[in-house]
């Protein structure tokens, strides 16, 4: 899962997809394409509206997205178009550039929607932001578990 600071969308989306997986077959982490936040807790925020929904993302620690994923990684889903160009600049073959995938495609298919990024809004944008990656986390783990048993 990967966003601009790691500190947001993509820590719930880790978050999120990971309680919906089996851990000892799948693991979900997350990173951001800037800087900015490495080694820090994700945003209060994304921290309450998690906890809310009984996930624990506190442990979580910021990250910065590397060209080592895409070989530690099987899928790099991306929280918006921005996102996506940042990390297909990093990609060194079509092989790594077919890992990447706006993460509401899964929900809407070939739209390239965004997912908003709640950082300079209100609480209630984490709450939006939570409700659609839940559904999305969904479809995505729905597939995963369908693919590898």
């Amino acid at each position: 899962m990967v966003c601009l600071g790691n500190i947001c969308r993509s820590p719930l989306a880790e978050g999120i997809l990971a309680s919906k997986l089996p851990k000892k077959s799948f693991l979900v982490d997350s990173a951001g394409t800037g800087s900015w936040h490495i080694g820090k807790q994700p945003d209060e925020r994304s921290i309450a509206v998690a906890k809310k929904n009984g996930i624990d993302i506190s442990a979580q620690r910021g990250k910065q997205f590397s060209q080592n994923d895409f070989e530690n990684y099987d899928y790099i889903y991306v929280m918006d178009n921005t996102n996506y160009a940042d990390v297909i600049k990093l990609a060194e073959n079509e092989y790594q550039k077919g890992k990447v995938q706006l993460i509401l495609n899964e929900m809407f298919p070939g739209e390239n929607v965004d997912v908003p990024d709640p950082y300079y809004g209100t609480h209630f944008g984490f709450e939006t932001v939570f409700k659609m990656l839940d559904q999305t986390c969904d479809n995505i783990a729905e597939k995963l578990i369908a693919k590898h048993p």
